[in-house]
């Protein structure tokens, strides 16, 4: 989308994205988690902004050649406008980089546009975990992606 900018998150940036985040899911991260999480030495965080107003994050864990989604959210009057995807899109070209060569994430069984955003960048469904989520009680679809294939002209075409 247009306009849009993708940059790194800010800890100044956490009141916003807190809000994002309580609005996005039944069981939120904290102030204090994403204050942790920003400081951790394994942490990869971004945001995408209009006009100077968050609307967008993705916070990922990358351990070595491996890489875990632990987080992606828009906010509700920015959704479908393709924003998760170019979050995805810049933190996969990212991981590229960063030489990450596996990479994978836990989506609740229910949240076929997820589901399919992550399909749509080639991650496959591996397993399921059952009752991982609560409030409600509900299955996780484990979903991977190997990026021994993926190119950058690829992730472009995404």
């Amino acid at each position: 989308m247009e306009g849009i900018i993708i940059r790194d998150m800010d800890p100044k940036d956490i009141p916003f994205v807190v809000e994002i985040e309580q609005d996005s899911f039944s069981m939120p991260w904290s102030r204090n988690a994403f204050y942790s999480d920003v400081y951790s030495p394994l942490s990869y965080h971004k945001v995408a902004t209009y006009m100077g107003n968050i609307v967008g994050y993705i916070c990922i864990w990358i351990i070595g050649t491996d890489a875990h989604i632990l987080n992606l959210a828009v906010h509700r009057n920015w959704r479908r406008m393709g924003i998760a995807s170019s979050l995805l899109m810049e933190a996969m070209k990212d991981m590229l980089f960063k030489r990450v060569e596996f990479v994978d994430l836990e989506v609740r069984a229910s949240n076929m546009a997820a589901i399919r955003l992550y399909e749509k960048f080639g991650f496959k469904p591996v397993g399921i975990r059952k009752g991982y989520y609560e409030a409600p009680k509900e299955d996780a679809v484990i979903m991977e992606l190997s990026f021994e294939n993926i190119s950058d002209d690829e992730l472009l075409e995404t």
